[in-house]
């Protein structure tokens, strides 16, 4: 398991050593309905787009803020009014402006004699027929559009646009951010006639945009910025008022919703749901396993958060986190199995890709300082070396001019079960060396002995800032190796062993 659990955790496979945190029993929220929608198209079963042969969505001349469609020209059909584009998006601004021109249609308004009952959530969940409206208007123009991939690309450049630290905490690059916008924009269709759903996931959206640091003037206009986005890959003419009307309502029940989450989020924990993407035995009691969190999961290189896995709802372990938040949204752990029990084995024995669990907000200190500073030094045992991983990625991913050396100490050659990964990180740096030492057996082409013996021998190290990873034992040997080394005890950094 990590350095966070590795010979750290003697209650791992029982409930009294176990750390709990408040919440809901484990996804005890309202599960949405069996669907037989089509995974395949944004359209409800059945559905059929007025004029429709073939494909829609064809490429339009309405231009915003300098978007251009993706898709190859088709013949169109002739706007209702010519005009040209606004040579600045309104929404920017907050300016309003004249409705789009085009075939006009009424929005759905409620049965003669009905009456209306507010809820909880600003909706009437009783309409259903409003609801499937809506959605099927939704559906419907996003279609038009080219579907949620093209829309989600001219939704990111409008919002770099408008407001560049919006874009800034999804994480990844730009490929990475255009699946995410998708993916939200596709659930946001699919669960509209789902009112418990929706209101339940907006709520945890606003609680992981406060948790990355996002204001809420950030976002307000984030509705708009979609309407343009949907808007500009129409042909000329399919552009109606009720899709207007019915994506700026939709978004103003968003936005509060998301607003009740990220004010709930500064008196609760925070919690992501995740779902498992690769799972990799490397050995018989070892596993690297990859997470996509459902929603965006802010964390630094060298942190680590709290798990809990459906087989133990209410057990919390904490693992370091070896993923790359500047490459993608994946969370990567690397855990050991105590026993077939418990958080650690059912993590490297049971789960699989697709199953969920529950992260807790990133935690720890041991991140890098910013450049100029100190060259590096890193020392790993066992599973140790998630964290340290995790750093090296970040000096290439930002170009840092620092030298780093991780050392990185096992018993056999059985055990380097990252080297690859760690030799290909060190080969696309610029100052980085990964020296694996094995302590028992054959050493292969690698050091021998005991760890510190091998950085001892390395070189001088008292003007490093050095970073430490694995079972407490380890730490503190290592701690006392190093101030015999001469190197200052304020410059060792390491998260406190549980």
């Amino acid at each position: 398991m990590s350095s966070r659990t590795h010979d750290q955790h003697a209650g791992d496979d029982h409930p009294d050593g176990a750390i709990h945190m408040p919440g809901k029993d484990f996804f005890g929220r309202p599960k949405p309905p069996p669907t037989n929608r089509d995974p395949g198209t944004d359209l409800l079963p059945g559905e059929v787009l007025p004029g429709e042969v073939d494909e829609v969505g064809r490429p339009s001349r309405n231009l915003f803020a300098g978007l251009t469609p993706t898709r190859k020209p088709r013949t169109q059909q002739p706007p209702d009014e010519p005009g040209a584009p606004p040579t600045r998006p309104l929404w920017a601004s907050g300016e309003t402006g004249a409705r789009p021109t085009g075939v006009h249609k009424e929005p759905p308004h409620p049965a003669p004699g009905r009456r209306y009952v507010a809820s909880a959530d600003g909706m009437d969940p009783a309409d259903d027929e409003l609801l499937r409206e809506t959605q099927r208007l939704l559906s419907t123009s996003l279609t038009y559009a080219g579907g949620p991939d093209e829309v989600a690309e001219r939704f990111r450049q409008a919002l770099l646009q408008a407001h560049p630290a919006l874009v800034a905490v999804l994480p990844g690059g730009e490929a990475d951010q255009d699946e995410l916008l998708a993916r939200a924009i596709t659930w946001l269709v699919h669960h509209l006639d789902q009112p418990p759903v929706l209101v339940d996931g907006c709520a945890r959206l606003g609680a992981a945009l406060d948790a990355s640091g996002v204001r809420p003037d950030e976002f307000r206009m984030v509705g708009a910025a979609l309407v343009e986005a949907i808007r500009a890959g129409m042909p000329p003419g399919t552009w109606r008022q009720d899709f207007d009307v019915a994506w700026r309502s939709t978004w103003q029940h968003v936005y509060e919703w998301i607003r009740h989450g990220e004010i709930a989020h500064a008196t609760e924990a925070g919690i992501w749901d995740a779902v498992v993407v690769e799972h990799d035995l490397r050995r018989h009691d070892l596993a690297v396993v990859k997470f996509r969190p459902l929603l965006p999961m802010p964390y630094e290189p060298g942190q680590y958060a709290r798990i809990e896995v459906p087989e133990l709802p209410g057990i919390w372990r904490p693992y370091s986190l070896a993923g790359a938040p500047r490459r993608n949204d994946i969370l990567e752990l690397h855990v050991r199995a105590k026993t077939q029990s418990g958080v650690s084995g059912t993590l490297v024995y049971r789960l699989r890709e697709g199953d969920l669990v529950r992260f807790g907000r990133a935690e720890g200190t041991m991140t890098l300082p910013p450049p100029p500073g100190r060259d590096l030094l890193m020392i790993a045992g066992d599973t140790g070396v998630a964290p340290l991983k995790a750093l090296l990625i970040e000096l290439v991913d930002t170009g840092d001019p620092r030298s780093a050396v991780l050392f990185w100490g096992v018993r056999n050659l059985d055990e380097l079960y990252d080297v690859d990964d760690l030799t290909d990180i060190a080969r696309s740096g610029r100052r980085i060396t990964v020296v694996p030492v094995v302590s028992e057996g054959n050493p292969g082409p690698y050091a021998s002995g005991l760890v510190m013996d091998a950085v001892a021998a390395y070189g001088e190290w008292s003007r490093h800032e050095v970073y430490l990873a694995g079972p407490p034992i380890m730490l503190a040997a290592t701690k006392a190796a190093l101030s015999q080394l001469g190197v200052d005890p304020s410059r060792i950094h390491h998260d406190a062993p549980e």
